[in-house]
């Protein structure tokens, strides 16, 4: 984040998460890259009890009060140790948790919330299904209401941190007539691990290991009435509230990869040397590395704007349009700058040697995973083209040309 934006509150809650990636062992990245290590429990405690998961929820369930601005810098802070942590350290923490505090019940968030922001409890949200992923609503996973609870079945993948959750935000059907509203027709529950959840499956994953990213399969999940998440058959409001956290937390930790790749990129290509110079000075690296600067920069512009944006409650409509702009530039801009740091090391980058394969391998997730980059520009346009016929311009600029009255030449059918 730019310093001179911040204020003394935020920079302090940034660097207690600068002081916990310097603190967080390198073997635990290793470790989870190679699989030795399948969910970080001990870590996910460890920010727990320094106070950094969640820290813009109330002070009441565990978090600190603050704002979107300082949690969005604490994202790209935890970015830097692997894009991995970050997914955890934001799906249970940002999430499910946002999710629970505005549309559950004062027992809900006593039970749920408090626990997991503390570190004592893990989370995990259970939206994508092997039929779907980007379609909400063709859910197939159905809850069949039994009066005193849920019965719950079907399956769910894709899960990160499925592994090693002891709870899951869940949408499923509940509404099964064929003719029922899509957006009411699936309601979203809390359900603890327990008897007829299992984890089925461990994905080998290209990158973004060590997550505990499995499909899992309900059977016969008997879930009390009083862990329904907001009203029956209303689980698109709580949909709509997850999409801001997960989309803009999404672009703000994926600054952290993109900003360590420069940094050792920037480190080697100031010794290394070739033709009897160091390679930093000849324009084909340096221009390389100017521009992953430049990138790296917009991001964050891009990622402060909205989240003052978000903190200033903006017209759900049109934030909607600055999360998924920046979710989609962030993501792929972070991409360009690993590529260009991994360029300018050269074969060595190709290697274990340096991180950049991993990084590399991890970041790959970012413009795939919560909602992909395609349905990011689906929804750009939708509510730009909403806004542009909406709106009144202050002037009618298509006027502004030599032969704008020749009507016969601007032909629309």
């Amino acid at each position: 984040m730019f310093e001179h934006l911040m204020t003394e509150i935020q920079r302090r809650a940034r660097d207690d998460a600068r002081a916990f990636v310097r603190d967080t062992p390198r073997q635990l990245i290793l470790d989870m890259d190679a699989e030795k290590v399948r969910f970080p429990r001990e870590w996910l405690r460890e920010a727990g009890k320094r106070g950094l998961l969640g820290v813009r929820h109330p002070v009441e369930w565990g978090g600190r009060g603050l704002d979107w601005v300082t949690s969005t810098s604490i994202c790209e802070e935890i970015g830097t140790l692997s894009y991995e942590l970050a997914c955890v350290f934001g799906v249970g923490a940002d999430l499910v948790c946002d999710a629970i505090i505005k549309h559950g019940t004062v027992e809900q968030k006593e039970r749920y919330v408090k626990p997991l922001l503390a570190g004592e409890m893990f989370a995990a949200e259970c939206l994508t299904e092997p039929r779907g992923g980007s379609d909400f609503f063709g859910a197939t996973c159905t809850a069949e209401d039994k009066g005193d609870h849920f019965l719950i079945n079907g399956q769910k993948r894709f899960i990160v941190g499925g592994e090693g959750a002891d709870y899951f935000l869940l949408y499923a059907r509940t509404n099964p007539h064929p003719d029922a509203p899509p957006q009411r027709s699936i309601s979203a529950f809390i359900v603890d691990r327990g008897p007829g959840v299992d984890v089925k499956y461990l994905y080998g994953l290209m990158g973004c290991r060590g997550g505990g990213t499995a499909r899992l399969v309900f059977r016969n999940v008997r879930v009390p009435t009083e862990n329904l998440l907001g009203e029956l058959h209303g689980a698109y409001p709580v949909f709509t509230t997850m999409m801001v956290p997960e989309r803009l937390g999404t672009a703000a930790m994926t600054i952290g990869p993109g900003r360590a790749a420069l940094d050792v990129a920037s480190r080697y290509t100031s010794k290394r040397k070739a033709f009897g110079q160091v390679i930093n000075r000849f324009q084909g690296v340096s221009f390389q590395v100017a521009e992953a600067v430049m990138l790296l920069d917009a991001c964050r512009s891009m990622v402060y704007s909205t989240s003052v944006a978000a903190d200033r409650s903006m017209e759900e409509d049109q934030l909607r349009r600055m999360v998924s702009e920046t979710k989609k530039f962030v993501t792929e801009s972070c991409q360009k700058v690993v590529h260009n740091a991994m360029q300018v090391t050269g074969g060595i980058g190709y290697t274990n040697v340096l991180p950049l394969e991993r990084i590399y391998r991890d970041i790959r997730l970012a413009s795939i995973w919560t909602g992909s980059n395609e349905v990011m520009a689906m929804i750009i346009a939708h509510e730009w083209y909403k806004e542009q016929k909406a709106g009144k311009p202050a002037r009618d600029h298509g006027a502004d040309a030599p032969e704008a009255d020749a009507p016969e030449e601007l032909v629309y059918e």
